[in-house]
C-alpha cells in the first residue's frame, strides 16, 4: 500500500485529494497544525474523515516535519498548506512568505536527508506569473508576481527546482490557476458571490459589495485539479506543470452567471466598493495547459459556467 502525506488536508484541495487517494487504495496521512482541535469539516463533507489518519505538524518547524516523516515513512508528499488568500497576503506578508517558502524548504531538506526515495508535490500558483496579458502563461513564461502571495509561491517554486536539479529529488510544482468548489471558504470572492446570490434570491434584501469586476481569471473545478496533482507524481520524471482551463473570464461575468442561475439580474443587487480594491492587482490571468494535456493526458472538462452551477446547487442544499 502506498502511503501519502497531505500537508494541509483540511483545506479545499487537501480534502478532495484525500478522497481521490483513499479511493485509489492509498494509506492517507493528513496533517494540520493542531489535529486534536481541527474539525476537518471538509473531510466530513466528503465522507472520508474516517478513512484517513491525522497528525499535528507545523511545516515551518523542521523538527516537526522530520519527526512526521520518520513516524509515517510516506512514499508521496503533497505540500498544500500555507496562507492561501491573495488579498490577506497584503496584510500578512511575513506569515505568507514563511508559510510557503520555509515550509517547502523544510520538506525538501527532510526528504534529502532521508534514505528512502520520496515523491514530492509543491502546490504553486498561477499568481507567480502576475498579469499574463492577452496570452496564456506557459511553463516558460517569466514570473512577475504582483502580491506577497505570488512572491511566496514563486520562492517555493524555485526552491523545488533547485533541490530537483542539485540533489536529484523527485520534486515538482503544480502551477494551478484559480479552481473552485463548494468547499471554498466563505472569505473567497467566488463563494461570497454564490452565497449572496442564494440569500438574495430567498429575499434577504441585501446588497453584494464587491471590488474590481473587470479583472479576468481562469476558473476551473477543484476536484479535477487534484487529479492533475496525483498524475504529476506518477510519471518517470519530475516536471513542473501548469494546471488551468486555458480560458479567462471577468469577475463581472462570474457575477452575472451566478445571479442568472437564481433568475436575478445582478445589476439590481451588486454595489462596487473601492475599499475592496487591492493595492496592486492582476488584470488578466490565465494559463496554457498544453504540457499537462500532452504529457499527463490531463485536461479540464468543467469550465466556469458549470463550476458556478455546481456551487449554486451546493449552496442551495446548505
Amino acid at each position: 500500500m502506498t502511503t501519502a502525506l497531505i500537508c494541509g488536508i483540511s483545506g479545499q484541495d487537501g480534502a478532495y485529494l484525500a478522497k481521490l487517494l483513499v479511493d485509489k487504495g492509498y494509506d492517507v496521512i493528513g496533517s494540520s497544525r493542531d489535529a486534536q482541535v481541527s474539525s476537518f469539516s471538509s473531510l466530513e463533507k466528503l465522507d472520508v474523515r474516517h478513512r484517513v489518519r491525522t497528525v499535528s505538524m507545523v511545516p515551518t518547524d523542521f523538527r516537526s516535519v522530520i519527526q512526521t516523516l520518520i513516524k509515517f515513512d510516506p512514499d508521496e508528499i503533497y505540500s498544500l498548506a500555507g496562507q492561501s488568500s491573495v488579498g490577506l497576503s497584503f496584510e500578512q506578508p511575513v506569515e505568507t512568505l514563511e508559510s510557503h517558502a520555509i515550509g517547502t524548504l523544510n520538506f525538501l531538506e527532510a526528504i534529502r536527508l532521508r534514505t528512502k526515495p520520496v515523491r514530492f508535490y509543491n502546490a504553486c500558483s498561477g499568481e507567480c506569473f502576475g498579469d499574463t496579458g492577452s496570452g496564456a502563461a506557459n511553463e516558460q513564461t517569466p514570473f512577475r508576481p504582483r502580491s506577497p502571495y505570488g512572491v511566496a509561491k514563486a520562492t517555493s517554486f524555485w526552491a523545488v527546482a533547485n533541490y530537483r536539479e542539485s540533489y536529484g529529488l523527485f520534486a515538482c510544482s503544480g502551477l494551478l490557476f484559480n479552481h473552485e468548489s463548494p468547499l471554498r471558504p466563505a472569505r473567497f470572492v467566488t463563494r461570497k458571490i454564490v452565497a449572496a446570490a442564494n440569500r438574495i434570491a430567498k429575499g434577504s434584501g441585501e446588497k453584494l459589495r464587491l471590488g474590481n469586476l473587470k479583472i479576468r481569471r481562469d476558473w476551473g473545478w477543484a476536484p479535477e485539479y487534484v487529479q492533475a496533482m496525483w498524475q504529476m507524481l506518477q510519471g518517470p520524471e519530475a516536471e513542473d506543470y501548469i494546471v488551468a482551463t486555458g480560458e479567462s473570464h471577468s469577475l463581472e461575468q462570474f457575477v452575472q452567471e451566478a445571479f442568472a442561475c437564481v433568475e436575478l439580474d445582478w445589476n439590481d443587487h451588486v454595489e462596487i466598493d473601492s475599499t475592496l480594491f487591492r493595492p496592486t492587482d492582476i488584470f488578466e490571468s490565465f494559463g496554457d495547459p498544453t504540457r499537462a494535456r500532452e504529457r499527463l493526458g490531463w485536461s479540464a472538462t468543467t469550465k466556469m459556467p458549470e463550476v458556478i452551477r455546481a456551487m449554486i446547487a451546493a449552496e442551495r442544499e446548505r
